[in-house]
């Protein structure tokens, strides 16, 4: 019921609007519940660095871990377009963190976080792939951006 409670709240609310608007032109509007990705947001929110830690080292594990990128690909391609019914939770909600929110990835992350303790660095958890993450989303730690290159910013490569 927080700041965050109620902005989810108006978005479900915004998407009925839209959806409504819209029915003259068969469109519609979704919400989209997504898999914990690193954002600048989310690493600053007490202990969802540490859970999203736990949970790429469970998904890359299984096979199952998706960047941004690979996880919107998914949204569009086998929710959006090419399935006829748009699959759809309870609330009328794309659920796209359905890989994550599986009892098996759930249970694990469990596990994982059972072994954490206050004041120890994460055990067991994908701290270089959360900071890496990090690193990326601010334009640092590509292998392929040299740097320490002289960059002329008068000048647009193309």
């Amino acid at each position: 019921n927080g700041t965050i409670g109620k902005a989810k709240e108006h978005l479900e609310q915004t998407a009925i609007q839209l959806t409504s608007d819209l029915s003259s032109v068969r469109g519609q509007a979704f919400v989209a519940v997504n898999k914990a990705i690193v954002t600048r947001a989310s690493a600053v929110i007490p202990v969802v660095p540490l859970y999203i830690a736990l949970l790429y080292r469970v998904m890359k594990d299984k096979g199952l871990h998706e960047d941004c990128t690979q996880q919107m690909y998914r949204l569009f391609s086998e929710r959006l377009y090419g399935v006829g019914n748009v699959p759809v939770d309870s609330q009328g909600r794309i659920r796209v963190d359905d890989w994550e929110m599986s009892a098996e990835v759930q249970q694990a992350v469990s596990r994982l976080w059972d072994n954490q303790h206050e004041g120890s660095l994460i055990t067991g958890g994908d701290l270089d792939g959360f900071i890496q993450d990090y690193a990326n989303i601010h334009g640092f730690g590509y292998d392929s951006i040299d740097y320490s290159a002289d960059v002329d910013p008068r000048i647009v490569e193309e």
